[in-house]
């Protein structure tokens, strides 16, 4: 008999779900080159004022998460910061970068930034709409 359970943070369970699907995806892709990316601003001080979080994978980069403290934003540094990464990515040997945002977060700046919006999935939570990005890379 099967049983199941319901819990809240399983990390045990997240790794090894992970790492299976990890295994699909690369017999898939024919691709193992899965590589972290991080880009970190900082200020005078040395306190993180901003940063990217992403990975490279099989030609294609993904920015997971793409943040700025409040004072610093509207002064450019997102678009430095993307820059950085799109830089990074295209060093790996990627063309292209895939990323999705919340309407109330920023789906202008990427549009600006020049990506495509690709796809949108409204009725989120709040009334609000996921967007997702893509953009090539020019080599």
């Amino acid at each position: 008999m099967i049983s199941m359970s319901t819990g809240r943070d399983d990390p045990g369970l997240r790794q090894l779900l992970s790492d299976e699907l990890d295994r699909i995806n690369e017999a898939a892709i024919a691709s193992d080159d899965e590589t972290q990316l991080s880009i970190r601003a900082l200020g005078d001080d040395g306190a993180l004022i901003g940063g990217i979080v992403g990975y490279t994978w099989g030609g294609c980069g993904g920015i997971e998460s793409l943040w700025l403290s409040r004072e610093h934003r509207g002064q450019g540094l997102g678009a430095r910061l993307l820059a950085a990464a799109e830089a990074e990515i295209r060093r790996r040997g990627c063309d292209r970068v895939v990323l999705s945002t919340m309407s109330f977060q920023a789906p202008g700046f990427y549009l600006k930034c020049g990506y495509e919006e690709v796809g949108r999935l409204p009725g989120m939570p709040g009334g609000t709409t996921k967007h997702f990005f893509s953009k090539r890379l020019q080599p």
